[in-house]
């Protein structure tokens, strides 16, 4: 396994590959980071590359074509069923827990919780770039993302969506919207 790192603005990206395809992007700090054998430092292999210039596009509020890229997230079936139903949100747009989980069922035929689905956007091994950040709880929450909460407003915000029916949850106190005043 192979690694390097891009500096981004919500902090270090750091990135896994196998040689050939992207298999972990964790943000700096996030929980599960770096969840994958040990790696060795190479920063001139093709996919890190794409990877970067794919980052340097998004950072710059464009819409890059995530096709452009080899993704091999590792995981199971039932992750891989969530991951691929997360890659299929559209940039700028949300989808809640229950409806990945109603989607999974659709596809698989097995009934899913929607705590199920959340263990599996949890460990999601590619964040931003398999959009994790764009998943809201059923109420509008904005919960749940292992890069932080912070973070995942600043990404969802960066891609344009529509805020005003979206908050964060506070501990112990009424909840906060997220809409700038």
């Amino acid at each position: 396994m192979y690694s390097t790192v891009y500096q981004s603005p919500i902090g270090v990206l750091t990135m896994a590959s196998d040689g050939q395809n992207l298999v972990g992007l964790w943000i700096e700090g996030q929980k599960y980071h770096g969840a994958v054998e040990k790696m060795t430092e190479q920063s001139d292999i093709l996919v890190f590359k794409k990877t970067k210039s794919w980052f340097d596009s998004y950072f710059a509020g464009q819409k890059p074509e995530v096709s452009e890229l080899q993704l091999a997230p590792i995981g199971g079936k039932f992750r891989q069923c969530v991951w691929n139903i997360l890659r299929s949100t559209p940039h700028g747009r949300v989808i809640t827990y229950g409806q990945i989980a109603r989607k999974t069922v659709a596809s698989t035929g097995r009934s899913m919780s929607s705590q199920a689905v959340g263990g599996a956007v949890g460990h999601n091994p590619i964040s931003i770039i398999i959009p994790c950040h764009r998943v809201v709880g059923s109420n509008g929450s904005l919960t749940g993302y292992a890069g932080g909460i912070a973070t995942k407003v600043k990404l969802l915000e960066l891609e344009g969506v529509d805020m005003t029916s979206l908050f964060v949850p506070k501990t112990g106190t009424a909840l906060v919207n997220c809409t700038r005043k």
